[in-house]
């Protein structure tokens, strides 16, 4: 027990954080890790002489404050001004070149946190500090020392100040609002909420077990570290141990600049953290200086929102609609409010179980979210806003439509109408029949074959292909003329010959989305010989299990279907796969890969697309009958599961060399 094993350990477990937290590269298991911080520990214990304030063990937290010390920023922690559209991206691109001429813009992702201040003197940590009001925050330094992304120790002489966004990931509020739930404690909102709440407890213990990570993204003097732009500065930062996000990038005009937040608008939902947004920065300090700031906000760098995610709203009322299988779902009618870019007045509420649960009422607030083209959702009633006039919820018993009782079927939630001559079942299939994604009859869409079912033109799918039946009674129609006719009789005509895909999906077998019936049919390449299959023939095709393929089986045994299908072959449609099913042989012919993590050398989609056309099957997570991981930087769960699992991996490098890209 001697003081040079003390500064060995500190210095292992320091390197073993920073691979394990920054680099995402742990070199060690965590009993090896364990064990050497327990070693510590009980060294410190024995010396507390040696116990220093940049030590690992000061990660666990236990220093409790009787309330934070104010605390009043060298340079002002200021906020950026806000924008939301691309004139508005461009007009800051306008303000700044007039003045500075051409530049380098460096964009980040607007992480969703709490801004922190970081003052290390002589490499050691020494203070850490909110924003606040942007001159004076508030002392959370003995919150932060738990957070094992950011170094209690840099190897860097004098002071030094850097900027950044404690984070709350999406995985570390999923687990603290499950145990929230277990102990009949309130759930936080949302990650941001979680972050903001963690680093302001005064026991640190508390901030230790949430579970806190943290990017740096800004030094407020870059002369400490010499740098000349902003992109030096990241690159410092990075150098010195200090997380910084891989997704930022130097751009040369602002066309780039919208090309990377468009991007970043595609795979926001698959990070493992929140953003609300994307920075842009000019690049070089000296053109920052010149620009300056106005009496708020820096005039050198702007924030972009995207469009808000979840707004909040009143819900008037709760109205039930029914789907093509006859399932039966909750709606919320509500006050007009936009959410990501559109007039939302309707939202689901799923089912009865998830309104129960939510305790949702007609008369509250509610939360309403839409995230891209995802249906908008009632997240949540804010309870605490109620007057007493609110009124429960009640399921319905009988069909709104044909008003046949509700079966709710076994292991499931939702309630079904089972009347197969229910008038809205049979809309909702047309509907989907001719939708974009099945078989794509342009001229067809919703209100006409409405119009269309009411006046008895369309009460089948084979019906469809019989609509020149009624031409002289459509073209009576108001606003129906020749022209349109010919256009729609066109569009049913080029349907017939859709590859056998299309058309497998067109017919709403029950569970067999698009995906599903793109890969039934490229396996069975006619839809006869899908309907000859049985159970265990359609299972041996990879992520078709049993739930699938009974679903398949029961649409081939029912009477009706087989009638409907034999008179769509009557009627000339197409029954067979016409697309190029050719493959290049390839080491990953055969192989079942996942891809995560940030290539360099093509988008993970592009990889994903050749490794289809070169005979592999993709899937999106990792389970034991995955063959192959290809990753990139940042791998994340996806690569742990896979190693845990011994499933094999391939870096990028790897990659390019076995496909030979």
């Amino acid at each position: 027990m001697t003081i040079e094993r003390l500064n060995e350990l500190k210095e292992l477990l320091n390197k073993y954080n920073y691979e394990y937290y920054v680099q995402d590269q742990p070199t060690v298991s965590d009993q090896e890790y364990d064990a050497l911080m327990d070693e510590l520990i009980h060294i410190e214990k024995a010396h507390p002489e040696w116990r220093t304030p940049d030590s690992p063990s000061q990660r666990i937290g236990g220093e409790v404050l009787e309330g934070f010390t104010k605390v009043t920023h060298s340079v002002p922690m200021m906020s950026l001004a806000d924008i939301f559209n691309e004139d508005e991206v461009r007009d800051f691109d306008e303000r700044v070149t007039s003045v500075i001429g051409d530049t380098d813009y460096v964009v980040e992702l607007k992480l969703d946190g709490l801004s922190v201040s970081l003052i290390y003197e002589n490499g050691t940590l020494v203070r850490a500090a909110t924003r606040g009001n942007g001159t004076i925050g508030e002392d959370i330094t003995h919150n932060v020392k738990t957070i094992k992304s950011i170094p209690l120790k840099i190897p860097f002489d004098g002071p030094l100040e850097v900027r950044g966004e404690i984070i709350m990931p999406k995985a570390s509020l999923e687990k603290l609002n499950k145990a929230r739930r277990e102990n009949g404690e309130p759930e936080f909102a949302n990650c941001r909420n979680a972050a903001a709440g963690s680093v302001r407890q005064l026991d640190s213990k508390v901030a230790a077990r949430r579970g806190l990570d943290a990017y740096l993204y800004h030094v407020p003097q870059p002369d400490q570290i010499g740098a000349k732009t902003h992109e030096e500065c990241l690159l410092k930062m990075k150098e010195l141990g200090f997380k910084v996000n891989p997704h930022i990038k130097k751009v040369h005009n602002i066309n780039e600049v919208w090309a990377y937040i468009e991007e970043a608008a595609t795979y926001r939902a698959s990070l493992p953290y929140d953003i609300d947004g994307i920075v842009i920065k000019v690049n070089d300090l000296a053109d920052q200086r010149r620009l300056g700031f106005t009496a708020k906000v820096p005039k050198w760098a702007i924030a972009y929102k995207f469009p808000a995610e979840e707004v909040v709203t009143k819900l008037k009322d709760i109205i039930f609609t029914i789907g093509r299988t006859g399932q039966i779902t909750p709606n919320a009618v509500l006050n007009p409010v936009r959410v990501a870019g559109s007039i939302v007045q309707r939202a689901t509420l799923h089912n009865e179980d998830n309104v129960k649960r939510k305790d949702i009422r007609v008369g509250d607030d509610v939360v309403i979210r839409k995230a891209g083209d995802v249906i908008p959702e009632v997240v949540r009633s804010l309870k605490e806003r109620r007057t007493g006039n609110e009124r429960p919820f009640e399921m319905i018993k009988t069909c709104p439509t044909c008003g046949q009782p509700l079966v709710r079927k076994a292991n499931e939630a939702a309630y079904y109408c089972v009347n197969e001559d229910c008038p809205s079942k049979i809309m909702e299939k047309l509907i989907h029949f001719a939708s974009r994604e099945a078989m794509n009859i342009d001229g067809l869409g919703e209100k006409i074959i409405e119009q269309f079912f009411n006046l008895g033109y369309i009460k089948s799918i084979a019906d469809i292909y019989r609509i020149h039946e009624h031409e002289q009674e459509i073209m009576d129609i108001e606003g129906f003329g020749r022209k349109s006719m010919d256009h729609l009789m066109d569009s049913i005509e080029k349907s017939k010959q859709n590859s056998l895909e299309k058309l497998l999906f067109g017919l709403g077998i029950r569970n067999v989305g698009a995906k599903v019936a793109d890969l039934l049919a490229s396996q069975f390449k006619t839809l006869d010989a899908l309907f000859e299959a049985n159970i265990p023939q359609l299972t041996k095709i990879p992520t078709i299990g049993e739930t699938i393929a009974q679903s398949v089986v029961d649409y081939r045994n029912n009477s009706k279907n087989r009638a409907l299908i034999q008179e769509l072959k009557d009627l000339g449609l197409n029954m067979t796969y016409l697309k190029d099913t050719s493959v290049e042989e390839s080491y990953f012919t055969g192989k079942k890969c996942v891809v995560t993590g940030t290539l360099s050398m093509m988008s993970r989609k592009e990889v994903q697309e050749w490794l289809k056309s070169h005979g592999a099957s993709v899937a999106s997570s990792v389970s034991k009958k995955t063959d192959l991981v290809i990753y990139g930087e940042n791998p994340g769960s996806k690569y742990d599961k896979a190693v845990s699992l011994g499933v094999t991996t391939m870096d990028e490098e790897a990659f390019k060399e076995a496909s030979g890209l």
